[in-house]
């Protein structure tokens, strides 16, 4: 269970980071997904590939914890989940990043290519979070019953 959610969360991430530097490079969104080196000053002087590989490690750690938790959600349908989810965080990290004052002007300015691609990424996740979870279930169940004579 576990080397699936790493893989899982590994690709979602590399997915992720990837998506990013494109949506950045395009000018999707107005803000630099590296620039916490510059707001935390961290890894402020080191090469740009390192700062990408120290995102893409933040995001792989964040979506599997979300992925542990979400395996269990069994009551809500993934899909549902992933766009609440999702958007929220989002709109968290946009609202974050732009400073913005809480006002409803304010949604003019976030991204939504950022905001649909992270909830298609939290879709991936959550839907295969819940598909491992119920095959894993399903083949520890005896395909009998436990007061059946043998």
């Amino acid at each position: 269970m576990i080397y699936l959610a790493i893989i899982t969360s590994l690709c979602a991430s590399i997915f992720l980071t990837f998506s990013l530097k494109v949506l950045s490079y395009l000018h999707f969104i107005k803000w630099s997904p590296v620039g916490y080196t510059k707001r935390l000053d961290i890894l402020e002087s080191s090469h740009p590939l390192i700062q990408w590989l120290f995102l893409a490690i933040v995001i792989f750690l964040i979506i599997l914890i979300l992925y542990f938790i979400m395996q269990f959600v069994e009551l809500v349908p993934a899909f549902i989940t992933s766009i609440v989810i999702g958007g929220v965080l989002a709109l968290i990290c946009e609202w974050v990043i732009y400073d913005l004052p809480a006002e409803l002007k304010s949604f003019k300015k976030l991204s939504i290519p950022f905001i649909v691609t992270v909830i298609i990424t939290a879709r991936f996740v959550f839907e295969t979070a819940a598909y491992h979870y119920k095959a894993h279930n399903e083949r520890n169940k005896l395909p009998y019953n436990d007061s059946m004579i043998k």
